[in-house]
């Protein structure tokens, strides 16, 4: 069975799934381009209620898919029902709410005689290739706003999160979607090529690593498909000397140990200024070192195991790795005793630019944290990154935080808190983080068709 759910917390089997045949595929797409010819005519008022159906549909049963999460890639329960499903929910009802009025024409005010405007046009198929770490969050996402734009939807799941997939389809059927509207594919990431292929096939969005994102950027080159990438990041979470130091430390931590670090967006590097950096180790290291591992259902639980024994594996190796090149390892490290995928929350200390930890992507518990003599130096280290997802700056100045954050090379840059998600605000990368935008008036224009009509 090459796809499988394999519980974390217990490194357990829970089920397999065959990956679905080349034919099987071919048929996917036949049924997703047949329902966009219908589904692209609907009034946009019955495409809002169906999707008004599916956030209700979420609340309700939030419990079971939070577990269901739970146990496919080892988040915290109370994650799922305090913060993902709820986000998702958010997400359905932003859209169907506000989608009408993205859509609108767009007058051209300018023209020399006559009239001109902007239509906002669905495209077709949309193509969706998505990760483990939110299994609903990161699907709805992606979805939502195609649907609302008239586009139909495939997408492939992480292999580590079949029942997910299957959950999701279920749940858009169940509140009234049109059959294939929106289909998850379980397929082995090689049969990629045969979806972005297809004539029928207009666009494709990843949410993943560097390599897979180049692979399949790759691919949508090859046959001249529409593209969004959210790839990687090593964001910087910059605390200058006059910052509420205590906030920033509490922050700071969520910001780090959300979804026990497997976050794109989360703090990887924390650079802080040195008239504050001694507080903020202390407070820092103490929050991290409090954190308790546990049962992740358990809503007392502060920290979950990580996806896999390979990526808590990889994790170890690379502190060890730093280590010997002669980082400082502040704080953790190793594995907890439980059985699982564990790794405790990790601090190192004077990381330099020669060390294969600078400019890579530490996807877990692990804070990489800096000391820096000025603010320009804090902008400089930023800055040294292959990647440029997101970041934030605490300062009791906001004028100079807002200064700083338009020096920084990422998508998104905030200011006095963390990188959090809201369906109104735009969302991608720049460098190696990606390219495109996601949510937001934004984010519902980067798979439509953005047609001039001039009438003279």
């Amino acid at each position: 069975m090459a796809i499988q759910t394999l519980n974390p917390y217990t490194n357990q089997v829970e089920q397999g799934f065959e990956a679905i045949s080349n034919a099987e595929i071919k048929q996917a797409i036949s049924d997703s381009h047949s329902a966009f010819l219908e589904w692209s005519n609907t009034a946009i008022e019955q495409r809002s209620q169906l999707l008004l159906n599916v956030a209700d549909l979420l609340e309700k049963n939030a419990s079971h898919y939070s577990a269901l999460m739970t146990k496919e890639m080892g988040k915290l329960f109370r994650e799922g029902v305090e913060w993902e499903i709820p986000n998702c929910v958010d997400m359905c009802r932003y859209y169907a709410n506000n989608a009408a009025e993205f859509l609108k024409p767009q007058p051209i005010l300018d023209v020399e005689q006559g009239t001109a405007h902007i239509e906002s046009l669905p495209m077709g198929v949309i193509f969706g290739v998505m990760p483990w770490n939110f299994p609903f969050y990161q699907i709805i996402r992606f979805a939502v706003p195609n649907l609302m734009a008239g586009n139909t939807v495939l997408f492939k799941h992480a292999s580590n999160v079949p029942q997910c997939a299957i959950a999701l389809t279920e749940l858009f059927k169940d509140a009234g979607f049109p059959h294939g509207v929106i289909n998850n594919l379980l397929m082995s990431a090689y049969q990629s090529e045969l979806v972005i292929s297809d004539k029928r096939v207009q666009g494709v969005s990843l949410t993943g690593s560097e390599r897979a994102g180049s692979t399949v950027a790759a691919l949508a080159g090859k046959y001249l498909k529409k593209v969004v990438m959210e790839l990687g990041g090593n964001d910087p979470f910059i605390v200058l000397a006059d910052a509420d130091v205590e906030k920033a430390a509490d922050l700071a931590l969520i910001a780090k140990m959300f979804n026990s670090g497997e976050v794109c967006t989360g703090a990887k590097r924390f650079i802080i200024a040195a008239q504050v950096y001694d507080e903020f180790m202390t407070l820092f290291t103490q929050k991290m070192a409090a954190m308790k591992a546990g049962d992740p259902m358990n809503m007392s639980t502060d920290y979950a195991p990580l996806v896999s024994e390979k990526e808590c594996q990889s994790l170890l190796e690379q502190v060890h790795n730093a280590v010997k090149q002669g980082a400082t390892l502040v704080l953790g490290g190793e594995r907890e005793p439980l059985p699982g995928a564990w790794l405790k929350p990790t601090i190192l200390a004077d990381v330099t630019e020669k060390m294969d930890v600078f400019d890579r992507e530490l996807f877990g518990p692990i804070a990489v944290v800096y000391k820096v003599s000025s603010e320009q130096q804090a902008i400089e280290l930023a800055n040294n990154s292959s990647y440029g997802l997101s970041s934030s700056i605490f300062s009791r100045d906001e004028n100079k935080a807002r200064a700083i954050a338009s020096k920084l090379e990422t998508g998104v840059s905030f200011i006095n808190s963390f990188t959090i998600s809201e369906p109104c605000l735009p969302f991608g990368g720049v460098k190696h983080s990606g390219f495109g935008r996601e949510l937001g008036r934004a984010g519902m224009d980067e798979f439509v068709n953005k047609k001039l009509v001039r009438s003279l």
